[in-house]
């Protein structure tokens, strides 16, 4: 059983209901979900600025971060910027709750210990967002298989 705490601050609509993000949260982490603990903070832009620059020293908001507590991936804190996703989302001509969706299980998967520094471990995470994604009744947000 996943323990699952939303918190919202952001006064941006419309965001995904809290069962959307639980739904996306339990999909990528099954199986291994039986003690996982993970908060997600919906945030604004200067929020999401403020940590960028604390947490990795870039100047800026950004759509989503990870951070896994205790060297456990499986208890872990997700920030995602609503306006930032509402942007990109319009920019590449997206639903919103798709890319909703798609940036929740991206954040999941670095709490599960993947990255995207190197072509490999791109491709690697690419794969298996596409597969989670696809069996969340979402299209490929890539555009091309990896």
């Amino acid at each position: 059983m996943i323990d699952f705490s939303l918190h919202i601050a952001t006064t941006h609509t419309p965001l995904p209901s809290k069962d959307d993000f639980y739904q996306w949260v339990k999909v990528t982490l099954s199986p291994k979900n039986a003690d996982a603990e993970i908060g997600l903070r919906i945030v604004d832009e200067a929020e999401s600025a403020e940590l960028n620059e604390q947490y990795r020293a870039k100047a800026g908001p950004t759509n989503v971060l990870s951070f896994t507590l205790d060297q456990n991936p499986l208890v872990g804190d997700i920030v995602i910027c609503a306006p930032i996703v509402a942007k990109e989302a319009k920019a590449q001509g997206l639903a919103d709750i798709a890319h909703w969706a798609h940036l929740t299980v991206h954040a999941c998967f670095h709490l599960l210990g993947y990255d995207h520094q190197t072509d490999e471990e791109a491709s690697e995470m690419e794969k298996r967002e596409i597969e989670t994604l696809q069996s969340l009744g979402y299209d490929n947000p890539y555009g091309v298989e990896p």
